[in-house]
Protein backbone atom coordinates (compact mmCIF):
# COMPACT_ATOMS: atom_id res chain seq x y z
CA UNK A 1 0.00 0.00 0.00
CA UNK A 2 1.21 3.28 -1.06
CA UNK A 3 2.34 5.68 2.05
CA UNK A 4 -0.58 6.89 4.07
CA UNK A 5 -1.10 10.64 3.81
CA UNK A 6 -2.21 13.03 6.16
CA UNK A 7 -4.18 16.09 6.09
CA UNK A 8 -5.29 19.03 8.31
CA UNK A 9 -7.34 21.96 8.00
CA UNK A 10 -8.02 24.42 10.58
CA UNK A 11 -7.11 28.64 11.04
CA UNK A 12 -3.80 29.84 11.89
CA UNK A 13 -5.12 32.09 14.27
CA UNK A 14 -7.84 32.64 16.43
CA UNK A 15 -8.80 34.74 19.32
CA UNK A 16 -9.09 34.11 23.35
CA UNK A 17 -11.91 31.91 23.81
CA UNK A 18 -12.89 31.49 20.68
CA UNK A 19 -14.64 27.72 19.31
CA UNK A 20 -12.77 26.58 15.73
CA UNK A 21 -13.13 23.53 14.21
CA UNK A 22 -10.61 21.26 12.72
CA UNK A 23 -11.09 18.67 9.55
CA UNK A 24 -8.64 16.09 9.19
CA UNK A 25 -8.76 13.26 6.34
CA UNK A 26 -5.99 10.66 5.90
CA UNK A 27 -5.40 8.76 2.12
CA UNK A 28 -5.69 5.11 3.90
CA UNK A 29 -7.64 1.72 2.25
CA UNK A 30 -9.21 1.06 4.97
CA UNK A 31 -9.23 -3.05 4.21
CA UNK A 32 -11.80 -4.76 6.67
CA UNK A 33 -10.38 -8.36 6.44
CA UNK A 34 -13.57 -9.43 5.01
CA UNK A 35 -12.84 -9.50 0.89
CA UNK A 36 -10.81 -12.25 -0.22
CA UNK A 37 -8.48 -12.19 -2.86
CA UNK A 38 -8.50 -13.56 -6.59
CA UNK A 39 -7.39 -17.17 -4.90
CA UNK A 40 -9.83 -17.03 -2.26
CA UNK A 41 -7.56 -16.50 0.27
CA UNK A 42 -8.91 -13.78 2.97
CA UNK A 43 -7.35 -10.36 2.48
CA UNK A 44 -5.65 -9.13 6.17
CA UNK A 45 -7.51 -6.47 7.93
CA UNK A 46 -5.32 -3.13 7.38
CA UNK A 47 -7.10 0.39 8.91
CA UNK A 48 -6.68 3.24 10.57
CA UNK A 49 -7.71 2.01 14.18
CA UNK A 50 -6.52 5.09 16.42
CA UNK A 51 -6.93 8.84 15.87
CA UNK A 52 -6.06 11.29 18.75
CA UNK A 53 -5.29 15.22 18.73
CA UNK A 54 -3.13 16.76 21.44
CA UNK A 55 -2.87 20.39 21.85
CA UNK A 56 0.07 21.35 23.64
CA UNK A 57 1.17 18.14 24.62
CA UNK A 58 -2.52 17.31 26.43
CA UNK A 59 -5.05 15.17 24.63
CA UNK A 60 -8.02 17.32 23.61
CA UNK A 61 -9.85 14.59 21.70
CA UNK A 62 -9.33 10.64 20.66
CA UNK A 63 -11.57 7.97 18.60
CA UNK A 64 -10.71 4.70 18.20
CA UNK A 65 -11.82 3.21 14.75
CA UNK A 66 -13.43 -0.14 13.77
CA UNK A 67 -13.75 -1.73 10.19
CA UNK A 68 -17.19 -0.04 9.12
CA UNK A 69 -15.01 3.17 8.56
CA UNK A 70 -14.60 3.89 5.08
CA UNK A 71 -11.52 4.47 3.27
CA UNK A 72 -9.62 8.12 3.67
CA UNK A 73 -11.30 8.75 7.22
CA UNK A 74 -12.65 11.91 7.61
CA UNK A 75 -13.17 13.19 11.10
CA UNK A 76 -14.09 17.09 12.48
CA UNK A 77 -14.47 18.07 15.57
CA UNK A 78 -14.21 21.36 17.19
CA UNK A 79 -12.03 22.70 19.93
CA UNK A 80 -11.71 26.32 21.99
CA UNK A 81 -8.85 27.78 22.14
CA UNK A 82 -7.24 29.54 25.14
CA UNK A 83 -3.70 30.32 24.13
CA UNK A 84 -1.69 29.46 21.21
CA UNK A 85 0.38 26.29 20.42
CA UNK A 86 0.45 23.40 18.58
CA UNK A 87 -2.10 20.75 17.46
CA UNK A 88 -0.44 17.49 17.04
CA UNK A 89 -2.41 14.66 14.99
CA UNK A 90 -1.82 11.22 15.24
CA UNK A 91 -3.30 8.05 13.70
CA UNK A 92 -2.43 4.58 14.09
CA UNK A 93 -2.77 1.60 11.88
CA UNK A 94 -3.37 -2.19 12.45
CA UNK A 95 0.41 -2.76 11.77
CA UNK A 96 1.60 -0.06 14.79
CA UNK A 97 2.68 2.21 12.00
CA UNK A 98 1.90 5.76 13.06
CA UNK A 99 1.34 8.93 11.02
CA UNK A 100 1.63 12.56 12.46
CA UNK A 101 0.69 16.05 11.19
CA UNK A 102 1.22 19.21 13.57
CA UNK A 103 0.02 22.93 12.71
CA UNK A 104 0.67 25.67 15.09
CA UNK A 105 -2.10 28.14 16.39
CA UNK A 106 -1.39 31.55 16.99
CA UNK A 107 -4.40 33.12 19.15
CA UNK A 108 -4.88 36.93 20.22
Amino acid sequence: MAKSKPRVKLPKSATKGEVITIKTIISHKMETGQRKDKSGKKIPRQIINKFVCKFNGEQIFGCDMEPAVSANPYLQFNAKVQEAGEFEFIWQDDNGDVYQKKQKITVS
